[in-house]
């Protein structure tokens, strides 16, 4: 017989801001079993001690302290749990590691497939939890599968027969989080809850007060995951030294010096150090200048005006691509894709290349395609999964 919900154990990531207090509410509210847990996943002590500075206090304890205050108003105990090690290994020298290269990678998606619904989900399974529930704004949707009527598609995990599960965009169209969770398997997701899928953020804000929950007024954190909110250029100058090379045009033209590729972001407006000639090309155009390509081999930064060619892809090549259904899809296939976060949804096709890459091709020319960012593709509101742009 199916467990009741009181016998279902949930350990709910608090992570001291309002959406993952709001989901650990809603879950007691239902009858679960519910254990909440502060995750210690990075610690700026070291960063503090090579800077000289005074304090000792590391910069999670402000909100491990709101996710105490958060357990204790909801009468459910809390854990401390520490993942640093793994989240330097799993994240932050792969995200380093792919800036020195020239790329942009995106470390929310890593952190998520790694750390959140990795070595959490696993931590959590075996301290005997059925479930981690978080606040994360998307929507699962749970099939129970029938052993006998299902036929065994090649390629297909075993794993598979008992339950399938279909990540769905949430209620909430602008916090939807679909995207950084495209990595997920059906393994892990079969473990999990978003308990706030359901709800807008204003809707959220509202049962936080309801709730009469400490966090219900507690201003939302921007930046890296974890590391806070610091400028991703003083954070990326920590590991990645200076390598200066010049600033051209598409034509060549020189205009300037840049002080390393790693720095930058195609698309990127804000951040070229201009020099006398860039100055004088924005002044006869009165157009601002964009980069528009990055020369790993010749460590030049390559930037034009909006109109400039080099800023619009019609086809890009995706690798390392996680289909959520546990199978890949037939192709040629029409579907919606989206290259960063809260993007629109975009029309295009996708063809298979070789075993491990896909061609996309855009309906319409995309701007700012970023290599080592994610292509993630939908079906309506489904997320079908997707893969690092090349």
């Amino acid at each position: 017989m199916p467990k009741k919900r009181r016998e279902i154990k949930v350990l709910i990531a608090l992570s001291g801001g309002v959406d993952s207090s709001v989901a650990a509410a809603l879950l007691v509210t239902a009858g679960y079993d519910v254990t909440a847990a502060y995750m210690i996943n990075y610690d700026d002590k070291e960063q503090r001690t090579k800077n000289k500075e005074q304090t000792n206090a590391s910069c999670w304890i402000p909100d491990y302290r709101d996710a105490v205050r958060v357990a204790a108003k909801l009468n459910i105990p809390i854990l401390k749990l520490n993942f640093t090690k793994e989240y330097k290994r799993d994240v932050l020298d792969y995200m380093f590691h792919e800036y020195k290269a020239g790329r942009t990678p995106n470390p929310d998606v890593l952190c998520n497939k790694f750390i959140k619904f990795g070595a959490w989900l696993n931590a959590a399974r075996q301290l005997g939890f059925d479930f981690l529930a978080t606040g994360h704004y998307s929507c699962l949707k749970k099939l129970t599968i029938n052993k006998k009527q299902l036929t065994m598609r090649k390629g297909t995990s075993r794993d598979l027969l008992s339950a399938h599960c279909s990540l769905l965009i949430s209620k909430d169209d602008n916090k939807d989080q679909t995207y950084f969770l495209h990595q997920l398997t059906q393994q892990q997701l079969q473990h999990v809850m978003f308990p706030i899928g359901e709800y807008t953020k204003p809707q959220v804000r509202q049962l936080a007060k309801k709730f009469d929950l400490p966090t219900a007024e507690k201003e939302e954190s921007m930046g890296i995951c974890f590391v806070g909110e610091v400028p991703m250029k003083e954070f990326l100058e920590t590991k990645i030294k200076t390598k200066i090379g010049n600033v051209i045009l598409s034509d060549g033209t020189i205009l300037g010096q840049h002080d390393g590729l790693a720095f930058y972001t195609i698309g990127q407006r804000h951040g070229v150090k201009s020099q006398k000639s860039i100055k004088s090309v924005k002044s006869n155009d009165s157009k601002p200048l964009y980069v528009v390509d990055k020369r790993i081999e010749t460590n030049e930064l390559v930037v034009g005006f909006e109109d400039d060619q080099l800023l619009y892809k019609r086809e890009i090549t995706v690798t390392d691509i996680n289909w959520i259904a546990g199978r890949v899809p037939n192709f040629p296939l029409q579907c919606k894709v989206r290259l960063r976060h809260r993007q629109p949804l975009q029309p295009c096709e996708i063809k298979k290349q070789g075993n491990k890459e896909i061609v996309v091709k855009f309906t319409k020319p995309q701007r700012a395609v970023t290599p080592g960012q994610f292509a993630v593709f939908y079906n309506k509101n489904k997320c079908l999964g997707g893969g690092v742009i090349q």
